[in-house]
């Protein structure tokens, strides 16, 4: 069997006959210049990263176009570190999946660091944030990750005490809590040890990433400027694009979590697999990560002390105009819309899997309803065709039978969302003097679509379990009573949800759309088998 450390690779016939392709670079010549002249540093240990951002290195590298590979810190759910990199050497399997069958099967190399962001691995950071060689911090930590008020609009607990504290005192205990306070007491040790300049780029769903990220720094810096921890030569680097710069992006590649049966498969080409992880924050890990063929990575071009050379990997440099307008396209209309409507829906009717719910003849008809009441209102970027983005999405990737995406992993997270995957489009309608907001009927249908879901409760009458979201104990409070066949109209018990503009972008009663949620709703709790029947009668 072969095993995946760094010792094994050494059998290289072994690997190449069993099918794997293997780094064609020298890793410890790469490791070691890495580590003493870092030039990029990855927050985010998570399955995106490893199918995308560490094959991206790894193209470079085995190009000879790059002489460093990426370290990779993980401050969420650091129990992924000791489970998915750690026992493998930082090695990983990328499987990509495509679609007419074929699977390749990559080891990749080019992690060669994992720290965990406690207090000792906050010490390494810093060390690392202290280095003049480095050029660029990336960061898929997903949309919470940049979350720093409560519901009632004041700060994090965590948060609010990080304003409090020194970041110059950021030792042992005094570490930060917050994820953000991590990040900004870093910059601040950088701006210590010779403020030279930084690139930290944000690939998150996030509308407008690179600035939520910059205003997230900022208000670190604000306080502790406030509170007199740092001078006002701080606040000046953060605001620096010379200094500091926070591109926008857009990046684009579904990895679900680790498939059962790509781990058999990869069992059967001879490498030894272990059991995979589920850890106790729900992130589902493996020694291997498997995703789609089909990947977008477009960038902002500010990179004020150099960048490694990402065009020669796919990666498209742009403005921050092209760029709004790609991730708009995407976020707004192409994919991330599709994704959630066929989610919600795929939950509700039992599905478990993405591509089968793009075999359900409604629920296809329903995303290219959604897709086609955003063509209205998207702007085309030029540089990426919308409509042909979209008849991807529909006819190529999402009905891809060897990606194992599930519904129940899309519908993670939905209330951090909802509002740019749908109100965006809901408000444009509104203040367009072409187009009616009240001739919209996919998307207001999945709303109520969410709705539904959130009821918990599926089209035969069964009991589900929802998924995680942030907001999941307030929403299970308004639907927890719910019950299917009941007469009620739903208005008044839904009216604080629909008006909730933090939620949907904008006031959905103020804007004409609220009323058509509510009946679509009540259609949809009209018994067994009433999600089904809405769907049919499209």
């Amino acid at each position: 069997m072969l095993k995946l450390d760094e010792k094994s690779l050494q059998e290289k016939e072994a690997w190449e006959s069993s099918g794997f392709i293997l780094p064609r670079f020298d890793r410890c010549s790469v490791k070691k210049r890495t580590l003493t002249s870092p030039k990029w540093i990855h927050f985010g240990a998570g399955n995106i990263f490893r199918a995308y951002i560490a094959d991206i290195v790894q193209q470079l590298l085995n190009e000879g176009l790059l002489d460093t590979g990426v370290i990779v810190a993980e401050g969420y759910d650091e129990e992924i570190i000791d489970v998915a990199y750690a026992p493998y050497d930082n090695l990983c399997v990328n499987v990509v999946l495509r679609g007419d069958g074929c699977i390749d099967k990559e080891v990749l190399a080019s992690v060669v660091e994992s720290v965990k962001m406690d207090a000792d691995g906050f010490l390494r950071l810093k060390e690392i944030f202290a280095s003049s060689s480095l050029q660029m911090v990336s960061l898929t930590i997903t949309e919470k990750g940049y979350s720093l008020y409560k519901g009632d609009g004041s700060f994090f607990d965590d948060v609010a005490a990080d304003f409090e504290a020194s970041p110059a005192a950021s030792e042992g205990s005094a570490t930060p809590v917050s994820y953000m306070g991590k990040l900004a007491a870093l910059c601040y040790h950088r701006y210590l040890n010779g403020a030279t300049p930084l690139t930290l780029v944000s690939m998150d769903n996030v509308s407008q990433n690179g600035k939520c990220l910059h205003d997230a720094i900022r208000l670190f810096a604000e306080a502790w400027v406030g509170n007199g921890f740092v001078d006002d030569e701080f606040l000046a680097y953060v605001d620096d694009p010379d200094k500091l710069s926070f591109p926008w992006t857009m990046i684009d590649k579904i990895t679900p979590g680790p498939s059962t049966e790509v781990a058999a498969h990869l069992r059967e080409c001879g490498l030894q697999v272990n059991d995979m992880v589920i850890t106790e924050k729900n992130t589902e890990v493996a020694s291997f990560v498997n995703a789609e063929e089909t990947g977008y990575l477009v960038i902002e071009d500010t990179f004020p002390n150099g960048r490694p050379p990402l065009t020669k990997a796919g990666v498209i440099l742009t403005d921050r105009e092209t760029v709004t307008k790609v991730e708009k396209m995407k976020v707004c209309t192409c994919l991330n819309p599709l994704h959630t409507s066929l989610a919600v829906f795929g939950c509700s009717l039992g599905l478990k899997r993405v591509s089968e719910i793009m075999r359900d003849n409604d629920l296809v008809k329903l995303v290219k309803m959604v897709a086609e009441e955003g063509m209205s209102v998207v702007v085309d970027p030029g540089i990426i065709s919308p409509k042909e983005f979209a008849d991807t999405v529909i006819n190529v990737r999402l009905p891809n039978p060897f990606i194992p995406d599930t519904p129940q992993r899309i519908a993670t997270d939905t209330s951090k969302k909802i509002a740019v995957r749908f109100g965006e489009t809901i408000i444009a309608y509104s203040k367009s003097d072409s187009l009616d907001v009240h001739t919209l009927r996919a998307i207001p249908l999945s709303l109520a679509g969410w709705c539904r879901y959130l009821v918990g409760i599926d089209d035969d009458g069964n009991k589900f379990p929802l998924d995680p979201d942030p907001m999941l104990t307030e929403l299970q409070a308004i639907f927890s009573g719910f019950t299917l066949g009941s007469v009620e109209d739903y208005s008044v018990a839904l009216k604080p949800l629909l008006s909730n503009a933090s939620i949907f972008g904008v006031d959905l009663y103020r804007v004409g759309v609220a009323e058509r949620v509510v009946g679509y709703f009540k259609a949809l709790m009209a018994g067994q088998g009433a999600v089904r029947r809405v769907l049919g009668s499209l």
